[in-house]
């Protein structure tokens, strides 16, 4: 039957460096709806952090958020919501606080970014690169109903090794994962990129060998090892080539349309004006 579904991360594949989408990928994204397959961002940022990209290339599809707790169609209707309690939430925002690790963290929820210190240079960054502004406040923002998608650590690229290894250490039983050299995303136990395409293949009645997928990062890695047919970017780390062998071109030179064109799934050949 051919593949069916096409699942890409975000930040490093699916934009390049100035957080934009490539003309070769739109092309090659066209080319996919022409056929009806999907392309389905799968994403560590929350929706409300996706909704500026599809609203700037008038793109409709279904995404895969939090790492895969938060799962909605093209319609933005809420297929799954999982995460961490408010609870375990303020217990880990306290474990944080009593190490004083040089790092700050961020809630997310369903429609909120909630951050301690504002104006901290790593949270501006990272208002700039979703272009959405956080909420300064704590967890006394949060309802005891509000499902908490993820807690973001957001370290110095010196400090972020020491910091993930402490709250694994600490933490077994939840899902904590690195998705780039200075954040560390931590979800509710089981969530992963992977356990997030099976549930939304699942829904579809799509297997999952049927499925391609592009990423660039160590968050990436289980989403990579589900799909049948998994493409790593020229700009992942070193160490990450080692294990998933397909490496397509970065995510500045036309990864996914290159990976799209040598499956065949791009039937006339992108042209530049």
């Amino acid at each position: 039957m051919g593949y069916q579904i096409v699942f890409t991360d975000i930040d490093g594949t699916l934009l390049n460096g100035k957080q934009r989408i490539l003309d070769s990928t739109l092309y090659a994204i066209e080319q996919l709806q022409a056929q009806s397959i999907p392309l389905v961002p799968v994403t560590a940022r929350g929706p409300f952090c996706v909704d500026p990209i599809l609203e700037r290339y008038g793109l409709r599809c279904p995404m895969i958020c939090y790492s895969g707790a938060a799962i909605l169609d093209e319609d933005h209707t809420v297929i799954q919501s999982l995460g961490l309690s408010r609870e375990i939430a303020v217990e880990i925002i306290d474990y944080i606080e009593d190490n004083h690790w040089p790092c700050v963290w961020n809630v997310y929820t369903m429609d909120q970014w909630i951050v301690k210190d504002r104006s901290d240079a790593r949270v501006a960054l990272e208002e700039s690169i979703v272009e959405v502004d956080a909420i300064e406040g704590s967890m006394d923002l949060v309802k005891e109903t509000d499902v908490i998608g993820k807690l973001l650590c957001m370290c110095e690229e010196s400090d972020t090794d020491a910091i993930e290894t402490g709250l694994k250490e600490k933490y077994p039983q939840l899902s904590i994962v690195r998705s780039s050299d200075i954040l560390i995303e931590i979800m509710d136990r089981g969530i992963s990129k992977g356990q997030g395409i099976r549930t939304f293949c699942k829904r579809l009645g799509v297997k999952t060998e049927d499925t391609v997928a592009f990423g660039d990062h160590y968050n990436d890695v289980d989403m990579l090892e589900t799909v049948g047919m998994p493409f790593l970017m020229e700009n992942a780390p070193k160490e990450l080539k080692k294990r998933i062998k397909n490496v397509t071109l970065s995510n500045e030179d036309g990864g996914i349309y290159d990976g799209l064109y040598r499956l065949g799934l791009i039937h006339n050949p992108y042209l530049h004006a």
